[in-house]
């Protein structure tokens, strides 16, 4: 009878990238997905944590994590149930260091990303992770063999996990070249020996499977919430216990649980105004007054702000004035696939519930600043930093429509964001959607309203046209195709999912075939200006880009 086994142990990446373990990411994982915003974070707090000077060996250590394995004691082979995203960065981040390194360190990190062969042994290198079958061949050219870094192929020709990887890769290069060598190493030392993951290893599939369901279930885990919901009620009298419960219990009922629990991270951000260090729990308690006056907190505090929160998710802001024009703007924001901005706006709805002209301006001033870090390509710690200038304005009650405000855009970043809008904007992937549905609402005048579940960006001039097209005639070189098929110009919007092969039609198909109304197609402003042209040339989308970005520059008073 076969014994199952689970073990769970705590190792730094050096006792982790060794030859006890090779990774494997199973077939039926998804693909490869962080951005460039999670490499970004991870390196963030990566370096915040090793510091600048001291005994790398004496550093406290830091947690990254778990990953969980289907693995036999007995051998090297382990498929990664979950954690692929965590050890595929690292092992991005890890080929950058070699590649960046003196050729003494070089080797060194290698062997973190490749197990040596023996020839007595008559064994092969092998590469400590395999990614996905698909993806697993332009992994290792790409980023696992020595050297593959410093020339990475052109994102452009790429999509999805590929995509993703050679991105990731191409950012931690730009920003690890920042370093000096000296920085690097301390940098690569501390990882090897001062990073850990949790490794939970299970025999079998339904073991491992079960580990996972466990560890991402929230149903019956103590959240923060309730951890602070304890402490805090705790610390009222006696006879104000039950009344102060039902206040709570009835917040987290409106809000739901999952929300409730967000809300803490953001009354936390509204505080510390910084990218949180610790953890919520320990931060909540440091730089959130509670503990003085429980009931003061949950009535002015807490209550407010659920409700300011339950508006802002929910766009169900309410009043004499301006509502329908506010929620539009939550709207735009909601669009956006990070929830940074949130604390700002939670304190103005709470603080200016009755000035809705106040929180009009407000919001439309907020829109601009988050999209345009988006454009500009701030990474979080810089969002993060930017808001937490902004909630410190709002609550020293500062000008916030002055220039020189964190609210504002000062004149090279309006410059930054009107150069971003006329670079490849479909390849910037998490923003395009959101900026094309803004635009897209802009040119309408207000008045669009889509209640579709899909919608997808598509090219007008396709990415790869047949050679044998009208597009081959009006487009002959392909320098011509590469500078305009990402432009904001050659870009529409669609209800339904992409057809690779109804992508590649003449202009006069694709209008017919693929973008008209009878094709089933939602009437969108940006689709039907592109109806209304009788060719597709440099010509139309030299005109269509100047119209889209003066559109977006006069809303956002760019010039």
């Amino acid at each position: 009878m076969t014994r199952h086994t689970i073990e769970a142990s705590e190792k730094p990446i050096l006792d982790i990238f060794c030859d006890k373990y090779l990774f494997r990411i199973p077939s039926y994982q998804r693909p490869y997905a962080w951005t460039t915003e999670q490499a970004s974070e991870l390196l963030d707090d990566i370096q915040t944590a090793c510091g600048t000077s001291g005994n790398v060996a004496d550093a406290s250590p830091y947690f990254l994590g778990s990953v969980v394995l289907i693995k036999d004691p007995q051998k090297p082979e382990a498929d990664v149930v979950d954690g692929q995203q965590r050890l595929t960065t690292l092992t991005i981040l890890l080929g950058v260091l070699r590649d960046l390194a003196e050729p003494k360190i070089a080797s060194a990190i290698h062997g973190y990303i490749c197990q040596t062969g023996d020839p007595i042994k008559g064994t092969e290198d092998v590469f400590r992770l395999t990614t996905r079958e698909r993806d697993a061949g332009f992994f290792r050219a790409a980023i696992q063999t020595e050297g593959a870094t410093a020339t990475l192929p052109d994102v452009r020709h790429l999509k999805d996990a590929r995509a993703r990887m050679v991105e990731n890769a191409t950012f931690l290069r730009e920003r690890l070249k920042e370093l000096s060598e000296e920085q690097c190493r301390r940098l690569t030392m501390f990882i090897a020996q001062r990073c850990y993951l949790v490794l939970v290893a299970a025999s079998d599939q339904d073991s491992a499977f079960r580990i996972f369901s466990v560890m991402n279930s929230r149903g019956l885990d103590l959240s923060p919430a309730d951890v602070l919901k304890a402490e805090i009620i705790g610390a009222l009298s006696a006879d104000r216990q039950e009344e102060y419960t039902e206040k709570w219990e009835d917040m987290e009922d409106e809000l739901g649980r999952a929300r409730f629990a967000e809300l803490f991270g953001h009354i936390r951000m509204i505080h510390r105004k910084q990218k949180m260090q610790g953890t919520l729990i320990a931060e909540f308690r440091e730089f959130v007054p509670t503990r003085k006056d429980p009931a003061n907190f949950i009535d002015n505090e807490l209550s407010p702000y659920a409700s300011a929160y339950e508006e802002i998710t929910d766009r169900s802001f309410s009043s004499f004035k301006n509502a329908d024009a506010i929620n539009r703007q939550l709207t735009h924001l909601s669009r956006l696939d990070n929830f940074d901005w949130q604390p700002p706006a939670i304190e103005v709805i709470a603080r200016y519930r009755d000035n809705p002209d106040f929180i009009l301006q407000f919001l439309s001033d907020l829109e601009r600043l988050a999209y345009g870090m988006f454009l500009m390509r701030r990474d979080p710690s810089e969002r993060i930093r930017r808001y937490g200038k902004l909630l410190a304005a709002i609550q020293a009650k500062d000008d916030l429509f002055a220039e020189g405000s964190a609210l504002q855009l000062d004149d090279n970043e309006k410059l930054e964001v009107r150069k971003s809008l006329g670079g490849d904007i479909y390849t910037v992937t998490r923003i395009r959607l959101p900026l094309l549905l803004r635009l897209d609402e802009l040119l309408s005048g207000g008045s669009a309203v889509y209640n579709t579940p899909v919608v997808s960006v598509e090219h007008v001039l396709p990415q790869n046209p047949p050679a044998a097209s009208q597009w081959s005639i009006d487009f002959p070189t392909d320098a011509d195709r590469q500078q305009w098929v990402h432009k904001l110009a050659n870009l529409v919007l669609l209800t339904r999912r992409k057809n690779s092969q109804a992508s590649n039609y003449d202009f006069a198909d694709k209008k017919s075939k693929y973008f008209s109304t009878k094709a089933g197609v939602a009437n969108f402003a940006l689709t039907s200006k592109v109806l209304a042209e009788t060719t597709w040339n440099l010509d139309t989308m030299q005109k269509r880009q100047v119209e889209l970005i003066g559109a977006i520059e006069k809303l956002w008073r760019l010039a």
